[in-house]
Formats: structure tokens, C-alpha cells, sequence
């Protein structure tokens, strides 16, 4: 049997003499089956071509023609931001980020009770047993009404961490579990924002693993500063106020710098996601604060629409029962994480403008070099070695899968 007669196309494109590039070339000129004669969109490129692409303006002094970009978000101008802000949005919806944003809601409610119990020892070291618990309690009847289910949950768990005399052993085990629960949610936020920026991951398990924990443990560390800012930093302003004789005063301004510390703590935990887990190498701590700002500024206004709609609108009490409380909050979570998730689409098209604008042809791909590619290689050759192998079947009609026994023939 002639393999090139039956258009078989071998396995190893360098061993049997093919050219590369002519695979790249036909699935970049793939044509969208909804729009006859048009070349598909930069969602519809397989991966191994948008890589093609970096490689080769890589190759084509992509460093120099980087220096052209735009140093500053200030020095964008009105039409690149609009079409920033105007491809976010199309391309939220292409990424399927809502079903990505219900992958994220599951990792992070596992991670909710975990980290609670080493937030809760981390305040109680510090002699803060009665007041945590009091805080606890009262965020989750806010947030719950006042249900009776969930309020006695939480003050059994709550109550019994604090009230235990190995606080310390509480939190070396509080700490690692929600390390290793709430490391999950990065490593699957870091799989969602690969999407977005349309790269395979690349990096190995001894590669990304560690990072992912690192970040991990910074994201806890800011939440627990998060909440020692609401727990004690009332009476801590108190006594300073008292010795440099501001008295209330430096409460009332302490209550008034409040918000402002707990959005920079937010600002610093978004952006901490933004920069470390895709893999991407990162314009800058600058390119990314803007979808860190607008995410933030989103959380604010969703919440507070949640809140009123779940107030004046929706009835989940008929529907959910006593499970309401948990209903609302999961569907709060899942809004959180949309806005993260639309937060980097928007860091990502925000630097494919600034490529734009410079001259650079970053309309289906942003040329941004990934990190690692050794992962995403390994990965790629196992799935054409299933193609030949497929193929193989198609040609001898059943007969064999070994590419070889083919070619041979």
C-alpha cells in the first residue's frame, strides 16, 4: 500500500522530510464553518498555532519592536481603550468564562471552612478569642439573615476553635488544609486565565505546584491581614490616639481609612492572580492593575446589587427552604469570580491594544512569550501521536494503528 497515495501524512514531519509550517499554515487559514470564506477568529486557532506565532515574532526582533508599545496606560489613547473594553466583553463570552467562573465557585467553597478555622486561630494568638468569634458571628448573620440552621453551625465551629486550649495546633492544621484547598482554586484560576490568553500551560508539575502554593499562602496571609484590620485595628487606633492625644479622633480616622486599606489588600491579592498564574510573561505590575481596579470596583457594585435584589426580588426561602443562605451565598461567590475572570479578559486585551497601537499585528494573537513550553510540547506530541495513530486506522480500515506498519507498506 502506498502511503502517499492514500494521503497519509506521516507521523514526523522532520524525519519523513515534511515542511512544519504547512501544518501551521492550514489550520491558520481554517475557515469558519459560520462565516463561509472568512478566517476564523483567534479563539478558533489551535494553540500550537497562536504558539507558532510568538515563536516567530520572537524570532523577528519581537524584544525591539516591543520598545515601540506604549510605556504607560495614560498613553493609550481613547479608540484603544474603547476597543479594549469592547473585545473584553466579546471575548468573556468566547472563553465561556461563566462555565469557567462555576469551576471556580466549587474549588472555592471547599476552601471556605478550612480557611476560616486558620483565620480564627491566627486572631485568637493574639488574644483575641472573644472579639473573633463575636465578628464571625455577626458577618454571618449579615449575610445570611439570621438563619438558625447556619448561624448554629457556624457558632459550634467557630465558638470550639476559640475555645480550645491548642489554638496554636488549630492553626499549623488550619493553614495546611487551607493551603491545599484553597491551592486548588489558584491552580484552577490559573488554568481558566491560560484560556484567556490563549496559551497552553507549559510549565511541569515540579514547576507550577510550588508557585501555586507560594501564591497560595500570600492570598491567605492577605485575607488574615484583612481580617486583623476589621477584628482589632479599632482598639489599636484607640491607643494610639490616646498617647499622641488625638483621643476618638484617630478612630474616626482610622474608621474612614478602613475601606481604603481592604481595597489595596484586595488590589494586592487580585493582582498577585493576574501576574503569577497565567503562563505568560506579564507586561508589568501596571498592566495588570487596571483589570485588578475594575474588578474591584465590580465586586463593590455586584455585592451590593446581590444584596438588593435578594432583598426586593428573589425568593429563595419558597424554592430553597432552609438552604437559602447557602443558595445566595454560593451565587455571590460565583458572581465574584465572573468579575475576576472578566477582570484578566480585560488585563489581556488591554495589552493586545497597546500592541495595536504600536504597529504590532496582534489582532488574533497578543505576542506575549510564554513562560515555559517544555509541558505544552510533550503534550502536543502525545496528541499527534493519537492523530497518526488514527489515522492509521482510517487508512488499513481497522487493521493497525501503528503509523510505522503503514508506512512501511
Amino acid at each position: 500500500m502506498s502511503s502517499e497515495a492514500d494521503g497519509l501524512k506521516p507521523y514526523s514531519a522532520r524525519e519523513h522530510d515534511v515542511e512544519e509550517h504547512d501544518i501551521f499554515d492550514e489550520a491558520a487559514t481554517y475557515e469558519d464553518a459560520s462565516r463561509p470564506g472568512t478566517v476564523s477568529a483567534a479563539a478558533d486557532q489551535p494553540y500550537m498555532v497562536k504558539a507558532r506565532q510568538r515563536e516567530e515574532y520572537a524570532e523577528d526582533g519581537g524584544e525591539e519592536r516591543d520598545e515601540s508599545k506604549p510605556s504607560s496606560p495614560l498613553k493609550l489613547t481613547g479608540a484603544t481603550w474603547k476597543y479594549s473594553f469592547k473585545r473584553a466583553l466579546s471575548e468573556f463570552g468566547r472563553d465561556q468564562c461563566s462555565d469557567l467562573a462555576a469551576g471556580l465557585t466549587y474549588y472555592a467553597v471547599l476552601s471556605v471552612f478550612p480557611a476560616l478555622i486558620a483565620l480564627v486561630s491566627l486572631l485568637s494568638l493574639v488574644g483575641e478569642a472573644e472579639r473573633t468569634t463575636q465578628f464571625f458571628v455577626n458577618m454571618v448573620a449579615d449575610m445570611t439573615e439570621g438563619d438558625p440552621d447556619v448561624m448554629d453551625t457556624v457558632e459550634l465551629v467557630v465558638g470550639n476553635i476559640t475555645t480550645a486550649d491548642g489554638a496554636g495546633i488549630g492553626l499549623a492544621i488550619g493553614i495546611l488544609l487551607a493551603m491545599w484547598t484553597a491551592s486548588n482554586f489558584v491552580n484552577a484560576f490559573s488554568r481558566a486565565i491560560n484560556r484567556i490568553f490563549e496559551v497552553e500551560e507549559g510549565r511541569s508539575f515540579i514547576q507550577l505546584r510550588p508557585l501555586l502554593y507560594a501564591v497560595t499562602v500570600a492570598l491567605i496571609a492577605l485575607v488574615a491581614s484583612a481580617a486583623l484590620v476589621l477584628v482589632i485595628s479599632g482598639p489599636i487606633a484607640a491607643s494610639i490616639g490616646n498617647v499622641i492625644g488625638l483621643g476618638e479622633t484617630a478612630v474616626t480616622i482610622w474608621n474612614w481609612a478602613t475601606p481604603v486599606v481592604l481595597i489595596v489588600i484586595a488590589a494586592i491579592g487580585i493582582a498577585l492572580l493576574y501576574y503569577c498564574t497565567p503562563n505568560i510573561r506579564q507586561p508589568g505590575a501596571k498592566w495588570i492593575s487596571g483589570g485588578a481596579l475594575i474588578a474591584i470596583l465590580v465586586m463593590i457594585a455586584a455585592t451590593g446589587g446581590v444584596a438588593f435584589y435578594v432583598m426586593h426580588f428573589a425568593n429563595y426561602d419558597a424554592t430553597y427552604g432552609s438552604l437559602a443562605s447557602v443558595i445566595i451565598f454560593l451565587f455571590w461567590i460565583y458572581i465574584m469570580n465572573m468579575v475576576l475572570l472578566f477582570g484578566a479578559e480585560f488585563d489581556a486585551e488591554l495589552e493586545r491594544g497597546r500592541q495595536l497601537q504600536a504597529g504590532i499585528e496582534a489582532e488574533r494573537t497578543i505576542l506575549l512569550p510564554p513562560r515555559e513550553t517544555k509541558g505544552a510540547d510533550k503534550k502536543n506530541k502525545k496528541y499527534e501521536e493519537l492523530v497518526a495513530q488514527a489515522q492509521a486506522l482510517r487508512l488499513t480500515q481497522g487493521e493497525t494503528s501503528n503509523p510505522d506498519d503503514v508506512w512501511r507498506r
